[in-house]
């Protein structure tokens, strides 16, 4: 069989490396995190990172988080919000905006573009790049409930969704689940670098850390 260029110099460096010894194994012992692992500092940062993406953070405790939220989704003047399957229905408990559940019927496309805000958890927050991960479950929905509203409201659990660094989140994720990676609302800008938010996804991000 001819072979191409391709082959003929892929087979040349094969026979010229035959006898070559195996490169040894790079050594590994990098840090996994630059934060303090202490709870305070891990949340400061959090907050601190996404509040300079421009993402509005909150804290809160369990008790107090319904009615943030409603809170949250009145200052916006949000009159309908969409909700995920598997959020639990107290987080929605005190708002009086008309709620459209896409667990019982998915929503249309257009049915979600009228739609002014949604309420989700998340998988994880990461505190050194200010990330929040979405991986569609229970209380997150389908990638497209987070990307149509204008007002996306992201619960962040303290207790168990906050770490410190990349390398310490993924471990804790499903590489086969479709993961969102959200640092801030979403942003684009032109040449002039003229920054234009709600391009591809929430114009305004608000981000509530519920502590004990």
């Amino acid at each position: 069989m001819k072979q191409n260029s391709r082959e003929r110099v892929l087979d040349r460096i094969r026979r010229a490396r035959a006898d070559a010894p195996l490169a040894p194994e790079p050594a590994r012992g990098y840090l996994t995190t630059h934060t303090p692992d202490t709870p305070d500092t891990i949340l400061d940062l959090l907050h601190e990172n996404l509040a300079d993406y421009r993402a509005i953070v909150h804290r809160t405790t369990e008790t107090g988080l319904p009615a943030l939220v409603a809170e949250l989704l009145d200052r916006h003047d949000a009159h309908t919000v969409a909700v995920p399957p598997g959020l639990p229905a107290a987080w929605l408990s005190a708002t009086t905006a008309e709620q459209h559940h896409d667990a019982d019927t998915t929503l249309t496309p257009h049915e979600l573009d009228t739609t002014d805000a949604v309420v989700t958890s998340c998988a994880l927050a990461i505190a050194e790049t200010g990330t929040i991960v979405l991986d569609g479950g229970p209380g997150q929905g389908r990638r497209a409930l987070t990307l149509v509203p204008d007002l996306h409201v992201c619960v962040v659990r303290a207790e168990d969704q906050v770490v410190a660094s990349v390398p310490q989140a993924l471990p804790r994720l499903d590489p086969t689940r479709p993961q969102t990676w959200i640092s801030g609302p979403s942003a684009t800008s032109d040449i002039e670098l003229d920054r234009v938010e709600g391009v591809h996804g929430p114009r305004r991000l608000d981000v509530v850390i519920v502590t004990r």
